[in-house]
Order: structure tokens, then C-alpha cells, then sequence
């Protein structure tokens, strides 16, 4: 049996927040449950409609201890009522959307976030009769004239992947209470040590938990954090019916990764504050974007709405045939730092991101909103996640790329 989630530290609730010993063995550390069906010691019903917070655990898609464990550690480190895990971060984000919105609805969508999720909002949920307004969210004027009488749902990212862009929730929050429309916002690069959402008035809270939560690159998965009602309609309708649900093994791969999290998201703000003043301060970095620095366009913002500043750091190098011609070097040569996507793991991983690919692809902006982005991006970014390697290695890694 689980112990209360009600501690007063972060790393005490990430540790035990979920878990306790187990009532048979005694053993300290979780199991992992991996059975799809359980044994029923009484009459239940045979659709998920009949499931309530007391059922027992009777298949493996309605609900799972590992899993379970893993909701309630995350849910208590974000401050909400309940959390529900699922196969991906796309499966999380696809989850908001799909329960939240009917065809005939509308949706505000931060014009930058991530990529699946800009192309899941351009080309699927119109495609569903779903309509959409892709805003800069910085821009809150803009935001508020965007709402219609049809809009149920604004959904933001902050900080904004790749370009490091921030949104102030707790305005944003406003906006949509003012509409009667929900608010989700998509925390991954922030992680719940990062930023309160829930407490800046988000009401659904998804994360990327292959990212900084799990830490460690070896499992992916999603969560959604938010009151019980509202997780009970996203179970019913993204797990139970779309059926994206998490291994009970990724569950317990990333519960592990989860109770360092607030050690980690230290060592990761401590190793990024280093790396990115020594790239202010080093000539082929033309731009740096990273909301610890003083020279962050929002910083402001930063040191009121987020408690870490996590590891994520964009810089520019110049035009784009210079950043892929270093990004070639640096798939090449770099021996600490990793050549490869992803993020928030404890390896530090680096990738190259061209302003004109991201606009054929994800963004498509034009106009004043592409001239916003490249505010931000010039024409491409190195997107940066600072491990936990020791500061000095990292940059010596690459000032022997940038030469």
C-alpha cells in the first residue's frame, strides 16, 4: 500500500510519493506488474463505464499498478489531483485535444511547440472538423482576439521547443476562464521542478515523460496532470477507447528516473547557467537563448514563473549553411555530447534545426509570426540539452567544434 503524497519536499515526494513497501514481501523497491488480466474476487461489470476510483484492478488496459505508482508520484510533484500516463507524449497531447474538442469546437494553438503537435493541429484536427488558430503566445492581445464564442480549449508551451520562447500562464489561464474554454499547456522542457502550472491556473498539465521526468533515455512515455473528473473522461476516452496506453515496464523504468528528479533538474540548470554563459561569451555563438541568462528576451518572465531553469539551451551560429556545415563537424567529432534528438536525458544531446526546414514542415509561419520566430531562430538553431556531465567536459567538447 502506497503512503500518503502529502510531504513537504520535492525529493521526499519524488522518492516516496506512489510507493511503499510491498504488503507481501516487504520489498522496498516497486514491482513490476506485467499481467494483462486479474483475478476478481466479485461480480464487476464488463466496460470501462462501470469503473469507478475504488474498482480493483481487473485488465491491464483500464489500469495497472506500475502505472498507477508512476500517476500518483507524478501527480503529486505537479500538485494536482490525478495524472494519467500513457504510451508517448504525443498519446498525452492527443488525449487533451481529442477528449476536450468536437468537430464544431475551436482551439487557440501556440504557433510554436512541438513539432508533432503544430503538425497534429494543422493538418489532423481541422481534417476532423476541428477549427484552428495558430497564435503567437507572447502576444496576449492577440491571444484574447483569437477566442470565439465555439473556443473550448488554448493550448500553450512554455518554454517553447526548439526556440526557447515563454508564455506567461498565469495570463493566459485568465483568457480562458474569461472564454469558459480549458487551458493545457504542454510543460515538458520546464518538467514539474521547473514551473507550477497548476498553480498559474493550467487546468491540464501534459509532459513528454521520455524527457526530464523519466531522465535516462531508455523508455518513452506521456502524462497528463489535472483534477480527477477530468482524468477520468481523458482514461476513459485516450486510454480505454484509443488504447495508448504505457507499459507497466516503462512505467517502472521511469518511476525510477522520477525519484531523482529534483537532484537532477538541479544538476542540469547548474550545468546549462555554465555552458550558456560560456557560449554568450565565445564568438561563433551569434545568439544565445536561455532563460537563466540575464539577455533572454523574456527573463523577466523566467525568474517570475519558473523555480529551475532546466537544460534546455538554443544558440545560433549564423547563416544556415554555416549551422549545418558545424553540424555536420559536430556528428562527426563531438566525443561527450551526443549528436541526436531528444531531450532532458542524462546524456547531453545536440541537433541542428534550420529555419526553413521547420517552416516546410511543422510551422509553416508567415508574416509577422515568421518574422517573430526568427527572432528567436535567425535562419536555425542548435537545440542543446545539457546532461549531467561536468560542465568543463561539455565545453571542451565544443570549443573543439567551434573552433
Amino acid at each position: 500500500m502506497a503512503k500518503s503524497n502529502a510531504y513537504k519536499g520535492l525529493s521526499t515526494t519524488a522518492i516516496h510519493a506512489g510507493e511503499g513497501p510491498d504488503p507481501a514481501t516487504g520489498a522496498s523497491a516497486p514491482n513490476i506488474v506485467m499481467s494483462s488480466t486479474y483475478v476478481a474476487e466479485e461480480i464487476a461489470g464488463f466496460s470501462a463505464h462501470d469503473l469507478s476510483d475504488d474498482s480493483p484492478f481487473l485488465y491491464g488496459r483500464w489500469a495497472n499498478p506500475s502505472v498507477r505508482a508512476l500517476e500518483n508520484k507524478i501527480a503529486a510533484l505537479e500538485g494536482t489531483e490525478s495524472c494519467l500516463c500513457l504510451a508517448s507524449g504525443m498519446a498525452a497531447a492527443s488525449a487533451i485535444f481529442l477528449t476536450v474538442l468536437s468537430a464544431g469546437d475551436h482551439v487557440i494553438v501556440s504557433d510554436v511547440s512541438y513539432a508533432g503537435v503544430a503538425e497534429l493541429a494543422r493538418d489532423t484536427l481541422p481534417r476532423l472538423g476541428i477549427e484552428v488558430s495558430l497564435v503567437d503566445m507572447t502576444d496576449l492581445g492577440a491571444v484574447a482576439q483569437a477566442v470565439r464564442a465555439n473556443t473550448k480549449l488554448i493550448h500553450t508551451e512554455t518554454p517553447a521547443n526548439p526556440i526557447m520562447r515563454l508564455t506567461d500562464l498565469a495570463a493566459i489561464s485568465e483568457i480562458a476562464r474569461s472564454a469558459g474554454a480549458r487551458h493545457s499547456c504542454d510543460a515538458t522542457f520546464a518538467s514539474p521542478i521547473g514551473q507550477k502550472s497548476a498553480e498559474l491556473g493550467v487546468d491540464y498539465v501534459m509532459h513528454s515523460i521520455t524527457k526530464y521526468i523519466g531522465g535516462h533515455g531508455d523508455a518513452i512515455g506521456g502524462a497528463v496532470c489535472a483534477r480527477a473528473q477530468d482524468i477520468r473522461a481523458l482514461t476513459v476516452e485516450a486510454a480505454i477507447h484509443h488504447g495508448g496506453i504505457l507499459s507497466p515496464f516503462n512505467a517502472w523504468l521511469i518511476a525510477r528516473g522520477t525519484s531523482t528528479l529534483p537532484l537532477r533538474m538541479r544538476a542540469h540548470q547548474e550545468g546549462a547557467m555554465a555552458v550558456a554563459a560560456w557560449l554568450e561569451d565565445h564568438p561563433k555563438a551569434t545568439k544565445v537563448l536561455y532563460p537563466g541568462l540575464a539577455s533572454h528576451p523574456q527573463h523577466e518572465l523566467a525568474a517570475r514563473q519558473m523555480q529551475n531553469y532546466s537544460g534546455m539551451i538554443a544558440f545560433q551560429v549564423g547563416d544556415e549553411r554555416t549551422g549545418e556545415t558545424l553540424a555536420a563537424r559536430m556528428a562527426e567529432e563531438l566525443q561527450v555530447i551526443h549528436y541526436a534528438v531528444s531531450l532532458g536525458h542524462h546524456r547531453s544531446l545536440i541537433w541542428w534545426l534550420p529555419t526553413s526546414g521547420m517552416m516546410e514542415t511543422s510551422f509553416r509561419l508567415s508574416g509577422k509570426q515568421f518574422d517573430r520566430y526568427r527572432d528567436f531562430a535567425g535562419d536555425g538553431i542548435f537545440r542543446l540539452s545539457i546532461g549531467l556531465e561536468d560542465a568543463e567536459d561539455l565545453i571542451a567538447d565544443l570549443d573543439r567544434v567551434l573552433g
